[in-house]
């Protein structure tokens, strides 16, 4: 899969997060990266900010946006499938989202979102 149709992959997994919650969403960017980071290479995706629920009044004042970082390699060595990838994708990104409102790994997975 070439990286432009990975990254609409990526913009469809967006476009499936309820518009409820994206409007929720602040001070966040989504990218993609081809590969990830040397010490975790199977890393399908990253949450590095500061999640909603621990934001408090100051946090705002020059903060960098928070980073949703979808790895592209890794995931096509997962997946079998475009299908697959795109699932696997959606998955990822709502998982990375989830991240942002201050859900935890262990309740994601709880949820079926591991």
């Amino acid at each position: 899969m070439s990286r432009e149709d990975f990254e609409a992959a990526v913009s469809e997994g967006l476009d499936q997060v309820p518009e409820e919650l994206t409007r929720l969403m602040d001070n966040v960017v989504v990218l993609v990266e081809d590969d990830a980071p040397a010490e975790d290479p199977q890393l399908l995706g990253l949450y590095e900010g500061v999640p909603l629920t621990e934001r408090g009044e100051s946090w705002a004042a020059g903060s960098l946006p928070d980073r949703i970082t979808i790895y592209r390699n890794p995931t096509l060595a997962f997946c079998e499938s475009v299908d697959e990838v795109a699932d696997e994708v959606a998955v990822t990104v709502v998982h990375e989202i989830a991240h942002h409102f201050g859900i935890e790994d262990d309740r994601l997975h709880a949820l079926g979102w591991g």
